[in-house]
């Protein structure tokens, strides 16, 4: 999570705009485990597996509202204009990006045969943290977005 914060930072020009994007993560990540708790399955390489690649599906969430919302704010929209924008208009993506991982994960969670137990835990782990992740980045990230960006005069 260190590494991607200052690959962040880096693509950004800010250390501010990575919080907000890095914000959803451990939200997800709870979201993971509790989905493993309720299923009873373990953590393992599978469900680690899973982890990263949760980390990095929900930081591409923040991604898409924190990019489009500074767009917006260079043709000069003030901060909390752009930001419901960008949720307006970037909510359709990340619910389908969604709603594809969680279908495509799905046949791991009530997968049978051969070694099914292993691969489980991996859907679990991404089913679980997905829905949550989700739901959490399109609330916390606008919130935190207009809490912790820059004021309109700059980003």
């Amino acid at each position: 999570i260190i590494f991607i914060y200052l690959l962040l930072s880096a693509q950004f020009g800010s250390f501010r705009q990575p919080l907000i994007i890095l914000i959803t993560v451990p939200l997800a990540l709870v979201g993971a485990l509790i989905a493993l708790y309720i299923s009873s399955s373990s953590i393992n390489v599978f469900s680690q597996i899973g982890f990263i690649t949760l980390v990095g599906l929900i930081s591409k969430h923040g991604i898409l509202i924190t990019e489009f919302a500074n767009q917006l704010r260079l043709k000069g929209m003030k901060k909390e204009q752009a930001v419901i924008e960008a949720l307006k208009v970037r909510i359709k993506p990340i619910l389908m990006t969604t709603l594809a991982m969680v279908l495509g994960a799905l046949p791991l969670v009530f997968g049978t045969g051969a070694g099914h137990e292993y691969a489980q835990q991996l859907g679990i782990v991404i089913v679980g943290g997905l829905v949550i992740g989700t739901l959490a980045a399109l609330v916390i990230v606008p919130l935190f977005y207009l809490l912790i960006s820059k004021s309109d005069d700059s980003l």
